[in-house]
């Protein structure tokens, strides 16, 4: 069940031939530091298989792994197993060895919800909740958006185009795949709130809950 190891250099012209998609399957913390331009993120060890089936509608689209290392053989089970079996194969060496070829890397601006809270002007930033309607009726920032994930490029408009806004989820997964997502639209200037809403309400910032009784 193996895939063949893709040297570096020849990933561009791969992507270029079969318009294959660079996912990256490692930890969250890990993408945002360092990662591929225009790679998406999915994390292995997070609800991996529900999110690859909603955010990449065909099947048989090519990718092209980025995965830590002994789990290739799994990454690989675990998409065959939702149907994506059209995996070209693992990038050689993960991203130190693009690096070592010289090639460039991307990251996300992330924060941790203290620092957040220490900035955050409920006047002036745009805040944007990519988590469910349901999850975001229940409890939500005040005067934040709701953009959920699943529904991402649908509102690409809705980002502002100058300044810097802020998404967040639950707990963090899921806005790092929003993350990625946008900055492979061209939307670069998002700051991610780690540990999402869950860290949010530990601080000061406003928390709009709902006030139906089940």
């Amino acid at each position: 069940m193996r895939k063949k190891e893709i040297n570096p250099k020849n990933i561009e012209n791969i992507i270029n031939e079969t318009g294959a998609i660079i996912l990256d399957l490692r930890k969250p913390e890990e993408f945002a530091k360092e990662h591929i331009p225009g790679s998406i993120f999915i994390g292995l060890d997070g609800n991996f298989a529900p999110w690859v089936g909603e955010m990449i509608v065909d099947v048989k689209q090519p990718l092209i792994l980025i995965v830590d290392e002994n789990r290739e053989e799994e990454a690989i089970i675990r998409l065959s197993r939702v149907g994506f079996d059209n995996t070209l194969g693992v990038l050689r060496g993960g991203i130190v060895n693009w690096k070592k070829h010289g090639k460039e890397v991307d990251h996300i601006r992330s924060m941790p919800a203290n620092d957040f809270a220490k900035i955050f002007d409920i006047g002036k930033d745009s805040v944007f909740d990519v988590r469910k309607k349901s999850e975001f009726k229940s409890k939500h920032i005040l005067n934040a958006q709701n953009t959920p994930l699943n529904q991402i490029n649908d509102f690409l408009n809705y980002f502002p185009e100058l300044g810097h806004f802020y998404i967040h989820c639950e707990s963090g997964y899921r806005s790092m795949i929003a993350a990625s997502i946008l900055k492979s639209r061209g939307i670069h200037n998002l700051v991610n709130v780690r540990g999402g809403i869950k860290e949010v309400e530990k601080t000061h910032i406003l928390i709009s809950k709902s006030t139906c009784q089940s």
